[in-house]
């Protein structure tokens, strides 16, 4: 009972915290701040952390596994087609934006913007975060190219990276508008680029009929119809 106590309580103050650094930002949420949140005692704050710092790494890693156990795993379990999946994954993620009202953002992405050139400490966990992340979506775009379902000239790696970038970013003007359509633009797009590589994948397996569109194209610059 003692240690689901102290569990407790100790998890308590992260969720507390999470909170406040998701919507203030970590420099701008102070050891009081949080001690009035979870009325926890300066004592008891320091005998569970050492430090705001400790505090900030243990919400960083509950964050990580939280992500990787809820969001990624409910969009990509099964053996479904890992391009449907992609697609999956942002629905889902549009779909908090929408609960929260595009509120907070990406906790991540926030504490890399506030702290990435001011703590290293936090730039590297974060640096690990994001590959971590990464390299998932590299692996479901592998298995989507060995699966045909994606262009064999299509690089996993760069697309990834593609794909993190334009999501970090989305949920950023998504923030900022405070609208939620800005969201669905932009994974429409996203989503509207993977399958340019899948139908570019289609016309190199299933080529069609040669076109004439050169000699069309050329009448059309002399003034002719084509």
């Amino acid at each position: 009972m003692a240690g689901r106590a102290t569990g407790t309580k100790r998890e308590r103050i992260i969720d507390a915290a999470a909170r406040l650094i998701h919507l203030r930002g970590y420099n701008a949420t102070s050891i009081e701040d949080i001690l009035r949140a979870t009325r926890v005692g300066k004592g008891n704050f320091y005998h569970y952390f050492a430090s705001k710092e400790e505090l900030g790494f243990a919400i960083l890693d509950r964050q990580t596994a939280r992500f990787a156990e809820g969001v990624l795993r409910k969009a990509f379990g099964g053996d479904q087609d890992p391009l449907e999946q992609i697609n999956a994954y942002l629905d889902l993620l549009l779909e908090g934006a929408r609960k929260a009202r595009c509120r907070g953002g990406c906790l991540m992405g926030n504490l890399a913007q506030e702290l990435s050139d001011t703590h290293e400490g936090f730039r590297r966990r974060l640096a690990r975060a994001f590959e971590a992340w990464r390299a998932f979506l590299e692996g479901r775009l592998h298995r989507a190219r060995e699966k045909g379902r994606l262009d064999p000239q299509a690089d996993p790696a760069r697309l990834s990276r593609f794909l993190l970038a334009e999501i970090e970013g989305a949920i950023l003007l998504a923030k900022v508008r405070k609208d939620a359509t800005v969201l669905a633009d932009c994974f429409d797009e996203l989503k509207a680029h993977l399958g340019a590589w899948s139908r570019a994948r289609q016309r190199r397996v299933h080529p069609g009929p040669p076109r004439r569109a050169t000699n069309g194209a050329d009448r059309r610059l002399k003034g002719q119809r084509p």
